[in-house]
């Protein structure tokens, strides 16, 4: 399996110099050169199979054996989804009234990115250890994306990793699940300016070729091919999951919703459109908060940015640069309505994020009875929403930790240049 950027400037790379690379040389994403279409047979094969036998279907197919050999690959994926704290890795609630939700949350950071950043960290280890390299990654964040990259490489010697992530911006506890690890590999900065702003001085320091050639830098955000790739198996499941019978053609439509903003539509738009193409059966609805640039543009075709970030209870989708499929837009009333009827009707406490794919489900379940919402995030990292809808928390003991650990960070203030501050950090830590 080759692959090429999506803007068709540069030479094709397989799935190693993909992994790599991040973005293409022409500032294009790195995609499949094919992709392939599964027959009705292959489908009915992989229904019965697990999130993990889901995952490792995937990746043999898109991971060239001479790259990874087979057994390699799936003991590096079994290495993955070790630290996890279902059976199931992915585990699917059915609740009332034919609402599914896809719990993708149970992992070490209680958050779905867990599951495509603890693969693409194996699959890191296997090459940088192959080829005797050391990689410096750069990380803008919301929420989530941090601490899943930090979990995936803390405390390797071959990787040092930088995470920049908007000071207040983020729930307390996605904040602390970065800050806590105090690790000589793990570098957190916490910014004054959102999410839009971090991700400008790390575009600066890749576009610097020789800084970005010396220092070998590369991404974990949702541009790498890597977690794409996982990502997919979440809508193969899904659809399995809530079509449990697969007996004859034509296969059921299943819609599947999820909360998006911009690491979340790569995962979303890009995995799901990809699952699609390889002959599943699904819709995608994808659900923004007050910060709607992906529902203005498919709806009215406005792509123009607001003056401001809003400040919601669905942090990590407070960004504005991202496209979509079909949309629908949520308020912050609506998030914590949401939260209060699916905790009466099931006894079962949504994220905001979650709630906010929900929502849909509660207005359109009449005519689109069968629908799947994608969980992203455990409520647990959401105190301050919970309290916000009036209901109880449980929070588990790991969570309850952080709140007494050491904590360590540099900030970045407004005004200073960042990319010039990152670059120094960078080279005495490479010294």
């Amino acid at each position: 399996m080759r692959y090429i950027s999506s803007r068709g400037g540069a030479g094709s790379t397989d799935f190693e110099g993909a992994l790599f690379s991040g973005y293409a040389i022409d500032g294009g994403l790195f995609m499949p050169e094919s992709i392939p279409v599964l027959d009705f047979t292959t489908l009915q094969t992989w229904s019965s199979f697990s999130y993990p036998e889901l995952v490792k279907q995937l990746c043999s197919i898109f991971i060239s054996p001479e790259l990874i050999p087979e057994p390699e690959l799936y003991d590096l994926i079994e290495r993955a989804f070790s630290r996890f704290r279902h059976k199931e890795v992915v585990h699917l609630s059915r609740l009332k009234n034919g609402l599914n939700v896809l719990e993708l949350w149970h992992g070490a950071t209680y958050a779905f990115k867990d599951l495509s950043l603890s693969c693409t960290g194996q699959f890191l280890q296997y090459f940088l250890k192959k080829r005797k390299k050391h990689v410096t990654i750069l990380v803008g964040t919301s929420g989530d994306t941090g601490s899943s990259a930090i979990e995936s490489v803390r405390g390797e010697k071959n990787v040092d990793i930088f995470v920049l992530l908007p000071h207040g911006l983020c729930s307390k506890v996605q904040e602390l699940q970065m800050t806590t690890v105090i690790e000589e590999n793990v570098h957190v900065f916490l910014t004054e300016g959102n999410s839009d702003e971090i991700d400008e001085p790390i575009k600066e320091l890749f576009a610097d070729k020789d800084f970005s050639r010396k220092h070998n830098l590369m991404s974990l955000n949702s541009i790498n091919w890597s977690r794409i790739l996982v990502q997919i198996a979440h809508y193969f499941y899904a659809y399995f999951q809530s079509t449990p019978f697969m007996d004859n053609l034509p296969l059921p439509v299943v819609e599947i919703c999820k909360e998006i903003c911009t690491p979340g539509f790569l995962f979303f738009g890009v995995a799901g459109c990809i699952a699609q193409k390889m002959g599943l059966p699904i819709e995608l609805v994808a659900v923004v908060n007050d910060n709607d640039i992906v529902h203005r543009a498919i709806q009215h075709g406005d792509f123009s940015m607001s003056r401001t970030v809003k400040s919601t209870l669905a942090s990590a989708m407070d960004i504005q640069l991202s496209e979509g499929l079909r949309s629908y837009t949520v308020s912050d009333e609506e998030i914590l309505q949401t939260m209060r009827q699916c905790k009466e009707d099931n006894h079962y406490l949504l994220c905001p994020h979650t709630a906010t794919a929900v929502c849909y489900h509660y207005k359109h379940s009449d005519c689109h009875p069968s629908i799947c919402c994608l969980a992203p995030a455990s409520p647990v990292k959401f105190e301050d929403a919970v309290c916000k809808a009036g209901l109880p928390l449980e929070v588990s003991s790991e969570i309850s930790k952080l709140k007494e650990m050491e904590t360590r960070s540099c900030t970045l203030k407004r005004g200073e240049n960042w990319a010039k501050i990152l670059q120094h950090q960078i080279e005495a830590v490479a010294k």
